[in-house]
C-alpha cells in the first residue's frame, strides 16, 4: 500500500477514535481544507474544525480509492447527529486530497448540499441552507468561532 493511502487510513480512523491531534498531524502546515460549510487554511484551523467534529458523535465508514506520490481519494459516509437541531445525518462525500512533504496539503471534499440541508436542518432552514453557499458558510464559522471560544487549547507541535 502506498504510504499516502495509509495516511488517508490514519486520517480516518483518527477520525473514528475521535483523535483529533492525530488527525492534525496528517496534514502540512500550509494545509488547506473546503467542504460545503468550510474553507480553512494552515494546520491550525483545520484542527480547530476537527476538534469540533470530534466532540461529537460521529463515525465515518470509508475506502481509499486512489493515493499515490501527488494525489489521493476517499469516498467516505459521515454519520452523526448535527448538534444545532439533534437531527441525524448520513453524508456521503468525495474526498480529493494532494500532497506534500508526505502530509495532506490540499483536501477538497464534495457531498450533496441540498441533502446535508434536508438532514441537518430540515424545513426552510434546510433549503435554505442546502441551497445557498453563503450561509452554509457564515453559519459554519460561526459554529466554529463559538466552540473554539468555549473550548480553548493550548496548540502542541502538531497543530500549529
Amino acid at each position: 500500500m502506498h504510504a499516502h493511502a495509509l495516511l488517508l487510513d490514519r486520517l480516518f480512523n483518527s477520525l473514528n477514535r475521535h483523535d483529533h491531534k492525530a488527525m492534525a498531524a496528517c496534514y502540512h502546515p500550509e494545509a488547506a481544507f473546503s467542504d460545503i460549510a468550510f474553507s480553512l487554511h494552515g494546520r491550525h484551523a483545520i484542527h480547530g474544525m476537527w476538534r469540533m467534529i470530534c466532540a461529537g458523535d460521529i463515525h465515518a465508514t470509508f475506502e481509499v480509492v486512489s493515493a499515490d506520490d501527488e494525489d489521493g481519494r476517499v469516498t467516505l459516509i459521515a454519520e452523526y447527529t448535527f448538534s444545532e437541531t439533534g437531527r441525524r445525518v448520513r453524508n456521503v462525500i468525495d474526498s480529493r486530497f494532494r500532497f506534500a512533504d508526505h502530509l495532506v496539503v490540499d483536501q477538497r471534499d464534495v457531498c450533496d448540499p441540498r441533502a446535508w440541508g434536508a438532514m441537518a436542518l430540515g424545513g426552510v432552514g434546510g433549503f435554505l441552507a442546502g441551497r445557498v453557499a453563503p450561509l452554509r458558510k457564515i453559519k459554519a464559522r460561526g459554529k466554529l468561532a463559538r466552540f473554539l471560544a468555549a473550548h480553548p487549547f493550548e496548540p502542541d507541535a502538531a497543530s500549529e
